[in-house]
């Protein structure tokens, strides 16, 4: 790459990045609805309520365990043992080679076509939904069609086939209203799946997620450091680890709960996230 270029290319970079974050710190205070304020008193029950969980034999499907978040996950729900089966469902098979992962399925389906493998979405218990694109990567057009189409007709298949509890990664500042598209497309997605009615839906709204991905997304990486050298009171108002998020997600499921619909918030995933180590001996 020439100088000017590279200049260029920094240049844009740096704009991006500086652009994300003022967009991250004028997001207005979330209105966060029910179920999301967790009071923590319950979290050294936690490692019962696991064990409990585990005796249900439950089954969970993962949408999107090729990306960062869905890697963390499956791999944390095998560790932690908390289902009888594991399937991940996605646009291709996965190369798993490691002896925890003999035992997961894996159904591979078309996207543009998902009526079509409906039978993949029978006979689960709970689903995660952690499907993203990125509108650079797939464009205006791909990343609606990805984060808001795909999620909304997996979700209704998932439904239809029996899925008790639904669980959404969507993002901090997601609102149908905003005039941001990606966080009006997770607004919107949010609003919808709702409708559906699921026995019970979480939905999990990180801030950036700090995590060292596979892909190469350059500003991404820059917004990442610089969260990185922030303090972390400071910080964790609007970042998070993926591994904080997963385990806020699965700490959230094991506990039982009334609520048709629970929202949790940068906060309280840090909260719950941070609860209790479930590997500690």
């Amino acid at each position: 790459m020439s100088r000017p270029a590279a200049l260029s290319a920094a240049a844009a970079a740096a704009a991006g990045v500086a652009a994300l974050v003022a967009a991250l710190l004028l997001l207005q205070p979330e209105d966060v609805g029910p179920g999301a304020s967790l009071s923590m008193a319950g979290t050294d029950a936690l490692p019962k309520l696991r064990e409990d969980f585990r005796m249900q034999n439950k089954s969970v499907f993962i949408l999107g365990a090729s990306g960062e978040t869905g890697r963390v996950l499956l791999k944390e729900i095998l560790e932690q043992g908390l289902f009888s089966k594991v399937t991940l469902i996605g646009r291709r098979k996965l190369t798993l080679d490691e002896e925890a992962y003999k035992n997961v399925n894996q159904e591979v389906v078309d996207f543009e076509k998902l009526d079509d493998y409906a039978s993949a979405f029978q006979g689960h218990d709970v689903g995660f939904c952690c499907l993203g694109a990125t509108r650079k990567k797939a464009g205006a057009e791909g990343f609606i069609r990805v984060d808001r189409d795909y999620v909304l007709k997996s979700a209704e298949l998932a439904k239809s086939g029996g899925c008790k509890h639904f669980n959404l990664l969507s993002s901090k500042g997601a609102d149908k209203s905003s005039n941001f598209l990606y966080l009006q497309v997770k607004g919107e997605v949010e609003a919808r799946v709702e409708e559906l009615k699921f026995d019970r839906y979480s939905i999990f709204r990180p801030g950036v997620l700090l995590c060292d991905r596979q892909e190469s997304r350059p500003v991404e990486w820059l917004v990442r450091k610089f969260f990185g050298s922030l303090p972390e009171s400071w910080a964790s108002g609007h970042s998070v680890p993926v591994i904080t998020v997963v385990r806020a997600m699965l700490n959230n499921m094991v506990r039982p709960s009334d609520a048709k619909k629970e929202l949790l918030d940068n906060k309280a995933i840090h909260d719950l996230g941070k609860a209790d180590d479930p590997l500690k001996p």
